[in-house]
C-alpha cells in the first residue's frame, strides 16, 4: 500500500529530499565523467547497465506509481581508470505516440490512466509495453526488459531501439519475457547458459521457461499449467530445478475492465492461503514439487542451493503482506511507517515430506539481493544487498549490506542522511577465486544536490566506504535492476 505522507522529526532522511529522486530526467546525456572523488580501479573494465522509470509524468499528467514510468537505459563503461556515461530512452511505440501526443494515450499496470476518466477507459485493456526493469546482453543481443510482453533489443554501441524482439521465433507476437533471468554459470556443459520464463495468467496460468545458450540457442524449454492466478516477478534455479513461488493473492479484474483501476491496483493479498513453491525438474519430464509455505510475498530471491539430499534452500526477500497499490495515493508521499518491511528470510524445502519451513534471517528492510555470479544456483556464502538505515520497520534505502550466511556477521556502508541506493550490482575481479573478491557498483541518489553518483565499493569491506564515488552532471530517477557486461564500449558509439 502506498500511503501518504504524515510530519515525523525522527525520520534518518529528508522525505523531501528523497521524493526528489521520483522527479522526471527528461535528458538524454553522453560525456565523460570527469568529477571523481578517488580512483576508479585500473582494471574495473566493462559496463554497468541501469534501466527504471524515467519519465514520471507525461505532458502535464504525473503518473500515480513510479512503475508505469517510460524505461531509461544508462549505461555508464569504464576503461583505463576512466567512465563515460550515456542514457537513452527507449522508443517503444507507446512512448514514440505519448511524447507526440503530450498526454497519456495508455493504461499502465500500476494505475496510470487516460485523461477522461473511468468513461476514457472503460473496456481499454491495452497496456503499454514500457520496457522499463531490467537490460540484459546475452549473445549478441541487449535487451530491455518489461515482463508484460516482449523485449525491445537495442543498438549496443549507441542505445538506439531496434524494435520489439520474438528471439528467432522463440516468442510469439506480444509474449511476455521476463524482466529476471538468470545466468546459470556452468549450466550448458560447464558454460554459462541464460533461464528465463513467461506468466500467462489467467483462472489457471501458463508457466513456460527456457534455457538458452550461449550461441542464443534453445537448449531446454518446458511448459506448466499452474492453477489459480499468478504474480510472480522473480524466480530461482539450482542444479535441478527452477523454482517459482506462487504468492498468496487473489485478482478481481473488474474494476480494470470498467476502467476504474489499473490491473496492479486489483491485486488482493489472502493471508487465509499458503504459497506455493513449484519446484520444476530442469533435466527430466518428472512432474513438478509442490510444497507449502507460510503465506507471504516475495518479490525477489537472493538464491537457491540444494542442501543435500531432498532438501532445497531458498533466499529470498520477503513481506509478510503484499504492499498493495492505494489507488489515489500519491508515492512521492510515501508514509513508510505504514508499509510491511522486505526482510530476509529463509525457505527450507523438505521434498520427502512435502513441507517448507521459514525463518528471519534478517529483521532490518532490505532489498535488490546480489550474489557472485559464480554462485548462482550453488550454496552461497556472501550476499549483498541495499538496506534501510534503520534496524527495525520500513524506510528507503539508504545503505549498502554484505551479510555472511554461515556467521550471520553483517557489513553496512552508509549514504545516510541525504543518499539513496540502487541495486548494488556485484562485479568479480578479473582474478577472482574468493566468493567476495570483487566490487560492488550502485547509483546513489544525492537528495541534498540533486544528483545522483556512481559508488564503487570493495566486496571484501565495504565499510571501508567508497574506493571511487564519480558525480554525475545530473539524477537518474530511482531505478529497477541492471547488470554488468564485460564490453567497456557498450553505450559509447
Amino acid at each position: 500500500m502506498l500511503a501518504q505522507s504524515t510530519t515525523t522529526s525522527s525520520l534518518p532522511y529528508d522525505r523531501q529530499k528523497w521524493g526528489r529522486g521520483y522527479e522526471s530526467q527528461p535528458n538524454e546525456y553522453d560525456y565523460w565523467i570527469d568529477r571523481i572523488t578517488g580512483t576508479i580501479p585500473p582494471n574495473l573494465e566493462g559496463t554497468l547497465l541501469r534501466n527504471g522509470g524515467g519519465l514520471l509524468d507525461i505532458g502535464d499528467y504525473p503518473l500515480p506509481h513510479p512503475f508505469d514510468g517510460d524505461g531509461m537505459i544508462s549505461a555508464i563503461a569504464f576503461h583505463n581508470g576512466q567512465a563515460h556515461y550515456r542514457n537513452r530512452y527507449v522508443r517503444t511505440q507507446g512512448y514514440v505516440e505519448e511524447q507526440k501526443a503530450g498526454k497519456p494515450l495508455y493504461r499502465g499496470v500500476f494505475g496510470s490512466q487516460k485523461p477522461g476518466g473511468w468513461l476514457a477507459n472503460i473496456f481499454d485493456l491495452r497496456l503499454k509495453n514500457i520496457a522499463n526493469t531490467n537490460i540484459i546482453q546475452w549473445n549478441d543481443r541487449l535487451l530491455a526488459l518489461w515482463e508484460g510482453g516482449q523485449p525491445h533489443r537495442l543498438d549496443p554501441q549507441t542505445l538506439d531501439t531496434v524494435g520489439l524482439d520474438n528471439l528467432d521465433g522463440l516468442l510469439k507476437s506480444g509474449q511476455a519475457f521476463s524482466a529476471h533471468p538468470r545466468i546459470d554459470p556452468i549450466g550448458d556443459g560447464g558454460r554459462p547458459c541464460f533461464v528465463n520464463f513467461s506468466i500467462q495468467p489467467g483462472l489457471s496460468s501458463t508457466l513456460t521457461v527456457w534455457e538458452l545458450g550461449q550461441a542464443g540457442n534453445l537448449l531446454h524449454q518446458r511448459t506448466e499449467k499452474i492453477p489459480g492466478f499468478c504474480f510472480i516477478h522473480d524466480f530461482a534455479i539450482t542444479e535441478n530445478f527452477y523454482i517459482f513461488f506462487q504468492n498468496s493473492v487473489t485478482f478481481n479484474p473488474l474494476p480494470f475492465l470498467l476502467g476504474l483501476r489499473g490491473p496492479g491496483e486489483c491485486i488482493d493479498f489472502d493471508r487465509q492461503n499458503p504459497t506455493k513453491v513449484w519446484l520444476i525438474p530442469r533435466r527430466s519430464d518428472r512432474p513438478a514439487e509442490i510444497i507449502d509455505v507460510e503465506s507471504g510475498f516475495v518479490f525477489h530471491h537472493v538464491n537457491a542451493f540444494e542442501g543435500g539430499k531432498d532438501t532445497v534452500i531458498v533466499d529470498s526477500i520477503g513481506y509478510d503482506a503484499f504492499p498493495e497499490v492505494e489507488p489515489g495515493s500519491d508515492f512521492r508521499q510515501t508514509d513508510f511507517s505504514r508499509l510491511p518491511p522486505s526482510q530476509l528470510w529463509r525457505f527450507q524445502l523438505d521434498l520427502t515430506r512435502k513441507k517448507g519451513d521459514r525463518q528471519l534471517l534478517e529483521e532490518s528492510c532490505c532489498e535488490f539481493p546480489q550474489v557472485h555470479p559464480q554462485w548462482v544456483g550453488r550454496e552461497n556464502r556472501y550476499s549483498f544487498m541495499g538496506v534501510a538505515e534503520e534496524q527495525q520497520g520500513s524506510g528507503p534505502l539508504q545503505g549498502i549490506m554484505k551479510r555472511d550466511n554461515h556467521s550471520g556477521e553483517r557489513q553496512l556502508w552508509s549514504a545516510a542522511p541525504d543518499g539513496f541506493v540502487s541495486e548494488p550490482i556485484f562485479v568479480p575481479y578479473p582474478d577472482s577465486q574468493g566468493e567476495d573478491e570483487g566490487w560492488l557498483l550502485s547509483v546513489v541518489y544525492d537528495g541534498d544536490r540533486h544528483r545522483s553518483d556512481i559508488v564503487i565499493l570493495e566486496g571484501e569491506n565495504i565499510t571501508r566506504g567508497p574506493v571511487a564515488r564519480l558525480h554525475l552532471q545530473h539524477h537518474i530517477p530511482y531505478g529497477l535492476h541492471g547488470s554488468w557486461v564485460q564490453d567497456r564500449q557498450l553505450g559509447m558509439g
